[in-house]
């Protein structure tokens, strides 16, 4: 086979997976979700609903101005408005949160694997920070920000990133994501709290510490704020 040929083909490649990083762009002007039908196959994303039944109350969602409850070992919480809230985002490649913060509270380290996130903050104070992936010969590097009321913070996909509030008083944010679905990863929930649990000799390892120590986290409840 042709080298130039195969050269084209991998450029091609690489411009195909560039292309599909996120999520895909619609083919037409909405698909509002609906529960999978029966036996139906399964498909990366929703079905939709026919769009001769579609009414503006799919593109609608409210409670966004009430707080949530931050009285967890955390101090805060997360209201999500994703496809599973607003089946009128299902392939817009969009969606919302808004997370409340009790005095200290932190919203801990954690990935959202599908998406890039823009947060703004409403009113209180945020140190906020993401640590970048993995580079040969260099450490993991920390941009961290401490931000007020009309601040603008944004944490790329994927990379590890937390917000603590450092106000006294209650701390109000909004943050848009690019993704219908973004999910997320809490990083202690997922390393200790998972089930089954991963080895300890895993985590001894990786971790560098003494085994006591691996199993003592192991045994913590870890809270999901999410």
């Amino acid at each position: 086979m042709d080298k130039q040929f195969l050269v084209t083909i991998a450029i091609l490649a690489l411009a195909s997976s560039l292309v599909i990083a996120s999520d895909p762009d619609p083919l037409q002007d909405f698909c509002v979700a609906i529960d999978d039908p029966k036996d139906a196959l399964f498909v990366n994303g929703k079905f939709c609903k026919d769009p001769k039944l579609v009414n503006a109350d799919d593109f609608f969602y409210d409670g966004l101005d009430k707080p949530g409850n931050t009285s967890n070992p955390l101090g805060s919480v997360v209201t999500p408005v994703n496809v599973m809230q607003l089946k009128g985002l299902n392939t817009l490649g969009i969606s919302l949160v808004r997370i409340d913060y009790a005095p200290y509270g932190l919203n801990p380290p954690h990935t959202h694997p599908r998406a890039t996130e823009v947060l703004f903050v409403l009113e209180g104070a945020l140190l906020v920070g993401f640590v970048t992936s993995n580079i040969p010969n260099q450490k993991n590097r920390l941009f961290t920000k401490t931000l007020y009321p009309g601040d603008v913070f944004v944490f790329p996909e994927g990379l590890i990133h937390f917000q603590q509030n450092i106000a006294k008083t209650n701390t109000i944010a909004f943050a848009g994501l690019s993704s219908q679905n973004p999910g997320v990863i809490t990083i202690a929930n997922a390393v200790f709290g998972s089930d089954p649990k991963i080895s300890v000799d895993v985590l001894t390892k990786a971790f560098q510490v003494d085994k006591n120590v691996i199993d003592y986290l192991q045994s913590q409840f870890w809270w999901d704020n999410n």
